[in-house]
């Protein structure tokens, strides 16, 4: 049978599921004290605040990678996925899967940005009080991390054989192209299949109710904006994890990577909206940025891989994905100066 990624992983499930246990009970546990500490009481977020937690988030998973490159440094020596060769033992693997990591994060990051547009859209729509969007958010983004789980599942096996790869890779770059060339559509909820069936299973009442999802109208209980905007950010999460998670296997075969680095990038989206939201329309060329990424990665999987003799350099992976980011944002940033100028 014909597949892409070698049969060895350097981090099998069954030797390392005592470290995904542990680091998801990391993960909810830091979930939970930003909930029940820091966000006890529904407040807006501030600026500072919202760059304080990126800045943490940013530096846990920058800390996580190099404590997987002193592991992988310590373990792999020789490079157990190279049969028959003598590998090397002067940390080569090591820095691989570090920069692996670190591709696969920045990937997740880039495609977020995405998401903060949308996010912006729902909330408006929706007439979010901005002290309650970080309760929405909280759930979303605690949804989001159980439906990457499934999808990094089924990627790690569906993306075993080639042919698999490169129908992915297709679809990248035909979603990249369609985000670079189509015109935008603007985002309707109320048009949502999904909201309209949460309509027929709940009430909806337009007025929001402190913090809650449901409230009771008469002894029915109805939905209140804020559980509808949670569904919507949920069912765009899925369709955003459809490109994110065959992106990030498009730079890394090994099914730990793409977890922790898409776990990490997601735990810092809901900081990385309140740091971002207000100022989104400065940062509209960021699409383009995006579109070009996901071309880049789809032609990865479709034929660059195999071009250079099964792995495209991660190295210059991660610098031509850091280049486009800070190409557009620069671009972004000249234009919206510009406007400035021009409407002053």
């Amino acid at each position: 049978m014909d597949t892409s990624m070698n049969a060895t992983s350097l981090f099998p499930f069954f030797d390392y599921w005592w470290f995904y246990a542990v680091f998801t009970l990391f993960v909810l546990g830091m979930l939970a004290l930003d909930l029940s500490i820091f966000h006890r009481r529904a407040h807006e977020v501030s600026a500072r605040e919202a760059l304080t937690w990126s800045v943490v988030w940013t530096s846990l998973a920058l800390v996580f990678a190099l404590v997987l490159y002193l592991y992988c440094l310590w373990k792999f020596p020789l490079d157990p996925r190279l049969a028959g060769n003598p590998g090397t033992a002067d940390g080569t693997l090591a820095w691989q899967v570090t920069l692996e990591f670190l591709t696969g994060f920045l990937i997740e990051k880039s495609l977020a940005l995405d998401n903060i547009f949308v996010f912006v859209v729902i909330f408006q729509f929706f007439a979010i009080p901005a002290k309650y969007q970080h309760r929405i958010l909280f759930f979303g983004i605690l949804g989001a991390l159980l439906f990457r789980v499934v999808f990094i599942a089924l990627g790690a096996l569906l993306l075993q054989y080639k042919t698999v790869v490169i129908v992915f890779g297709v679809l990248l770059i035909a979603t990249g192209a369609k985000i670079l060339f189509a015109p935008a559509k603007p985002i309707d909820p109320e048009a949502n299949l999904v909201i309209r069936l949460l309509r027929k299973v709940l009430p909806v009442t337009p007025l929001v109710d402190g913090q809650r999802f449901c409230h009771s109208i008469a002894g029915k209980l109805h939905a209140t904006p804020l559980l509808v905007a949670l569904v919507f950010i949920e069912v765009s999460d899925i369709i955003f994890a459809v490109d994110s998670v065959p992106a990030i296997f498009a730079v890394t075969s090994e099914p730990f990577v793409v977890f922790t680095s898409n776990i990490f990038a997601i735990l810092g989206m809901r900081a990385l909206y309140f740091l971002l939201a207000g100022v989104a329309q400065r940062f509209r060329l960021l699409k383009y940025a995006l579109g070009t990424i996901l071309v880049f990665v789809g032609m990865k999987m479709a034929w660059l891989n195999e071009a250079f003799g099964g792995k495209f350099p991660i190295g210059w992976s991660l610098g031509i994905i850091s280049f486009i980011l800070i190409l557009f944002l620069l671009l972004s940033l000249t234009r919206s100066s510009r406007s400035a100028s021009a409407g002053a």
